[in-house]
């Protein structure tokens, strides 16, 4: 292993050598295929364009960032922009009247019944990718309806106007409408998935056509409850925020539970009365890092996100910016980083409501992340990286080691590493989708959301029109390979959910988030440091091309990994690529890396916000 001096020393006249052909000095002249947005009074960007139409419409009404946010997240579920109303739901929002940043955690948990005895009884290794055994609890309702009564100015029936609007009829994208005609033979095995995705059944093409008005009957009338709920509570005297929470309760425990039990069970699903009723929303307190000065906020253990900040405190370790962007040396340090974070993820990350206690403390202590950092292999991918051991980094002693000694061992992974070997099933299931929303405004609300879960092909629970999550999927079913992430009933599978909200000086900074299951901290942290070491404006870090390593295990299908597998942009000079393959890299080659990043920089020198959106996919934004 070289030392970091030398390294930094022939990586710093390589990578300025890199850098100088694949990324010019300027990065402020760069063009981009779609335009920053600028803002002066609020942004409001999310996956559908008539989703970001409805967070415009909330703000034209008066309504702050959060208002916004609860509008974008109900009309893309509503539009089941690859989340339905049954899914999940996490958030991080920055409180002006504060100066703080708080998370949601409005994940499902897993229902009665829901044992590895129960999933291996029915010879499976993990419990389901789709259909009523991959669902938790629906967590999107209850995550809306608190953020809105807690940090909202407005009333759930203006909310959730636009959403409703959409569930009467609106004319459907090709995107979603060719996702329901593709998955056409599973949707007929539910019932009333059937009836909803597929209006003409027994014809050629059976899903909706595109711009076919698409209408949704039961959802309108089950979102018409939650308003009549509120209408009733203030009818009754009730204040706006009581007056939501029975919303709340009327979904979890009144007669919209009912029938979503009763719908789960005909198809076979595990979910009781109870399962709903015990639920909460927790309002938490996130994690951060300081990175040359700027305050990284993420969500704790139950999701992937503390990884973002494990990475960073690696890479705080090395010059990168001598590396020059995209440089071999960079692109490796990168792979090494992230898998040495995403290892740890692997093993420690879990419900942290539920025992054991995950050492989130020591995973996110410098001082280990300088011994992960000394763990490099500067020459060459270390395809057998292993979680390592955070617990003397909080005072405590690992009761793991003797499951770390055979990690590799339990690990599922492909016998053929050549790119070819790159199924469909595969790539499919490793960037499986979200959808995310940004909002911020004037007043100094940031919101940073990254919903998922019901995505098509969804299994709707009886006459609720909602589609049930699939996110009991990313369970393990034995303590070797996580012993934090085995399923249980009530509690919470570990989740590839990641918004992100960074400030400098205590002020908001950016706000970003990204779709792409496996690959969302890794597109985040390179977007992050393109701005952050690459002085790249939020749009051009949006569009620049990124890595993405398939060496960590999948959190869906199989659990897979496939150490040494690259993903890697088109544009990559042919020598970057020929040195990344003699340190031992398989490379696919791909014209787009990176899910569609959302993402809002905020110009305290002008006192505007800059929204940045990915060129590719149907994100879109709107500010003013």
């Amino acid at each position: 292993m070289r030392s970091t001096t030398r390294l930094v020393f022939r990586t710093g006249l390589l990578g300025l050598l890199a850098s100088a052909l694949s990324w010019p000095a300027d990065a402020a002249a760069q063009r981009t295929m779609k335009p920053v947005l600028h803002g002066r009074h609020w942004i409001a960007i999310t996956g559908k364009p008539l989703g970001a139409t409805a967070g415009a419409g909330v703000f034209q009404r008066g309504g702050n960032a959060v208002d916004a946010a609860a509008a974008m997240l109900a009309a893309t579920a509503t539009m089941f922009d690859v989340l339905s109303w049954g899914g999940e739901t996490q958030a991080l929002i920055y409180n002006p009247h504060t100066g703080k940043v708080i998370g949601i955690n409005a994940l499902g948990v897993a229902p009665t019944g829901a044992t590895p005895e129960f999933f291996r009884e029915r010879g499976l290794d993990y419990p389901p990718g789709s259909g009523p055994l991959a669902a938790p609890t629906p967590g999107t309702p209850g995550g809306l309806l608190v953020m809105l009564a807690e940090y909202g100015t407005l009333s759930l029936a203006e909310v959730l106007a636009p959403a409703m609007q959409l569930a009467e009829g609106y004319p459907i994208d090709a995107q979603t409408a060719n996702s329901m005609e593709r998955n056409k033979e599973q949707l007929k095995g539910w019932r009333y998935s059937r009836e909803v995705f597929l209006p003409h059944l027994g014809e050629e093409r059976e899903a909706p056509y595109p711009g076919e008005i698409f209408r949704q009957p039961d959802l309108l009338a089950t979102l018409g409850k939650l308003v009549e709920a509120e209408q009733q509570a203030l009818a009754a005297g009730k204040s706006r925020k009581e007056a939501i929470y029975a919303a709340f309760d009327r979904f979890y425990r009144g007669d919209i539970a009912e029938e979503f039990v009763r719908g789960s069970q005909e198809e076979g699903g595990l979910h009781t009365l109870e399962d709903l009723a015990n639920w909460e929303v927790y309002t938490e307190e996130p994690v951060m890092t300081d990175y040359k000065g700027i305050e990284v906020y993420k969500l704790t253990s139950w999701v992937q996100g503390p990884v973002l900040l494990q990475a960073l405190n690696i890479l705080e370790n090395v010059d990168l910016q001598s590396m020059g962007y995209n440089s071999a040396q960079y692109i490796h340090t990168l792979y090494q980083a992230m898998n040495l974070a995403f290892a740890d993820r692997d093993f420690y990350y879990g419900d942290p409501y539920v025992e054991p206690v995950e050492p989130i403390q020591g995973l996110l202590s410098k001082e280990y992340a300088r011994q992960r950092f000394e763990q490099i292999n500067w020459e060459r991918n270390d395809p057998e990286v292993k979680p390592g051991d955070p617990y003397p980094f909080e005072g405590r002693t690992n009761p793991y080691l003797h499951l770390l000694e055979n990690w590799n061992v339990v690990a599922p992974t492909t016998s053929d590493r050549s790119a070819s070997a790159q199924d469909d099933t595969y790539e499919e299931d490793f960037y499986a989708g979200t959808t995310s929303v940004q909002a911020a405004d004037a007043e100094g609300w940031v919101v940073s959301i990254t919903p998922s879960g019901g995505w098509i092909p969804a299994t709707i629970a009886g006459r609720t029109g909602i589609g049930m999550s699939q996110r009991m999927q990313s369970f393990v079913l034995d303590e070797r390979e996580n012993p934090f992430n085995v399923v249980a009933p009530g509690k919470r599978p570990r989740a590839t959910l990641t918004p992100s909200i960074a400030l400098k000086d205590g002020k908001p900074f950016l706000s970003f988030a990204v779709q792409g299951g496996d690959a969302q901290d890794q597109n985040l942290l390179q977007f992050f440091l393109n701005v952050v070491e690459f002085d790249m404006n939020v749009q051009q870090a949006a569009e620049a091309a990124n890595i993405n390593s398939n060496q960590m295990r999948s959190s869906f299908g199989d659990h897979s990994s496939r150490p040494g597998q690259m993903t890697i942009h088109e544009s990559v000079p042919a020598w970057v690529r020929a040195e990344l393959e003699d340190k031992g890299y398989v490379l696919n080659t791909r014209p787009i890396t990176s899910g569609p990043i959302n993402a809002i920089f905020f110009d305290r020198a002008h006192g505007t916000m800059w929204g940045g959106s990915s060129y590719h996919g149907e994100d879109y934004g709107i500010a003013w």
